[in-house]
């Protein structure tokens, strides 16, 4: 049995958790929003058209923000297209997608969902075709004050009280040959840091986004992230990372390590950030977002075959993956790795919320079902507040070609002094059980609250079928002797522990 020892301690902690690195993605790509959360005719639909059988699960899976409208799609996309009475809105084609965009949701209506799902809004614009004066435009329309020409517009189409988004990511991926608009490192540094210095002017308020590296993989991460700092760190509050993990054929030990990548990825860009700032004597810390991010388990080809297929269609059936329990504990260690490094990850996006590699799966005019990897997220939510201990570990590892020690738990520990709780989020990635002992040093624990666990018994299984064959179920394994809390937990399983304290 794989054994890991664990000493904590409430002294010595890491960060509290920005609930906003509990975010979402909503981009308008294949059925993402048409027939997602939003379709008019459906049987739940509100006055609004959305579904609110969507709606209610988006609320219980804890999400607090959700970025807007893309994504790839932001950089072909102009705002302006989403506004005013409907049957006056142009219809286009989306080049991103190669699909034809009706523009029935736009910005006032997003923010009419949002407003109703609970969550803040985090809005992209477009820096791709578009460029300075179209970002403070849209900004004026969002949040100026009534009296001039944007803000009286939006007075005019919904509300005349400003909406007060307060993050907006200047562009999408531009590091990315894939990109509309794509630009080198210095051409986006330089137009980045021309818009956000308009922006502010507008509204000093707001936090900005600039475009890190769009893939860890990528042949220029790190020099586009130190380039574009030179250009941004002045405006910048957060440096956006993009990162999604695929490759089930490599084998289950190796596809589970790659949360060890994502890791080093964040302390790349964090010590790029502090680095600029070090050269300029500046005490300022940019964040990192990580506004996009997940497992992505369909080959890129095949999405392009979908695209190709579904060429110039309205909502078309794109990037529709169905996830397994061996996908689900992947989506887990990334979500610990960024718990973990909760002193500068203080936004993430879970991309997407429907459809599209997705949490949330609907069918047009009929019912709705969720992926396992809605259940991760919606224990880990729970936790948004709370502060992160640090953990002094000795455990067992193994070795794959990329990393020389991958543990075979994988834990992150969280205190909530107002609740007095301590939750333990842990995955298993081997494939026998494996031994968890805490020794908390200070109070003793006093009973255990919780014990959740996700796992199947076969590693391929999903919710595709029979919905409800993956789903978090209680679990009698942890034993407790004064500061010591044991936990066994099963093969290949991600498990949930609140602990109360004396």
């Amino acid at each position: 049995m794989n054994k890991a020892q664990i000493r904590i301690n409430r002294a010595f902690t890491v960060s509290a958790i920005d609930p906003r690195l509990f975010g979402s993605f909503v981009e308008h790509m294949g059925r993402v929003v048409y027939t997602g959360i939003y379709e008019k005719d459906h049987p739940t639909a509100d006055a609004d058209g959305f579904r609110q059988d969507v709606l209610q699960l988006t609320r219980e899976m804890g999400v607090t923000a959700v970025r807007y409208p893309g994504g790839n799609f932001v950089s072909g996309y102009s705002w302006t297209d989403g506004i005013g009475p409907r049957e006056q809105r142009p219809k286009r084609r989306s080049l991103a997608w190669k699909s034809i965009e009706t523009n029935e949701i736009g910005i006032d209506e997003f923010m009419v969902w949002a407003r109703k799902a609970g969550v803040e809004p985090v809005l992209a614009v477009n820096l791709g075709t578009k460029g300075i004066e179209e970002a403070v435009n849209f900004l004026e329309y969002c949040n100026g004050e009534p009296g001039t020409l944007y803000s009286d517009l939006r007075a005019q189409n919904a509300t005349p009280q400003p909406y007060g988004v307060r993050t907006w990511c200047l562009g999408n991926e531009m590091d990315g040959d894939w990109q509309i608009g794509h630009k080198t490192a210095g051409e986006y540094g330089r137009l980045a840091h021309e818009t956000g210095k308009a922006m502010k002017i507008i509204d000093p308020s707001v936090q900005l986004v600039v475009c890190g590296s769009s893939l860890s993989t990528n042949a220029t991460v790190g020099e586009w992230d130190r380039t574009v700092m030179r250009h941004c760190f002045g405006e910048a509050d957060f440096i956006s990372l993009h990162q999604y993990y695929g490759g089930q054929e490599k084998g289950t030990a190796a596809f589970l390590a790659q949360s060890l990548d994502l890791e080093n990825y964040i302390r790349m860009a964090a010590h790029v950030c502090d680095v600029e700032g070090f050269m300029r004597r500046d005490p300022k810390k940019v964040m990192i977002a990580l506004d996009e991010w997940g497992v992505w388990s369909t080959p890129a080809s095949e999405v392009e075959a979908e695209t190709r297929r579904e060429r110039w269609q309205y909502a078309p059936r794109i990037g529709e993956q169905i996830y397994t329990m061996e996908d689900s504990l992947l989506f887990a260690s990334m979500l610990l790795a960024m718990i973990r490094a909760a002193d500068r990850v203080k936004l993430a996006c879970q991309s997407l919320l429907t459809n599209v590699s997705a949490c949330i799966m609907t069918e047009p005019g009929g019912g709705v079902w969720v992926q396992p990897i809605y259940y991760v997220f919606a224990l880990a939510a729970r936790l948004g507040g709370g502060v992160v201990l640090q953990e002094a570990a000795e455990e067992d590892t193994y070795a794959v070609e990329t990393f020389s020690q991958v543990p075979y738990v994988d834990h992150v520990s969280v205190w909530d002094e107002a609740k007095g709780e301590l939750s333990l989020l842990l995955v298993n990635r081997g494939e026998s059980a494996a031994e968890v002992t805490y020794s908390l040093e200070g109070p003793e624990a006093a009973g255990v609250l919780e014990s959740t666990v996700l796992t199947a018994d076969d590693r391929k299984a999903t919710n595709a079928e029979d919905h409800e064959r993956i789903r978090p179920a209680h679990i009698d394994n942890v034993k407790i002797e004064g500061s010591r809390i044991t936990c066994e937990l099963l093969p290949l399983s991600f498990q949930m522990v609140r602990i109360s304290l004396r």
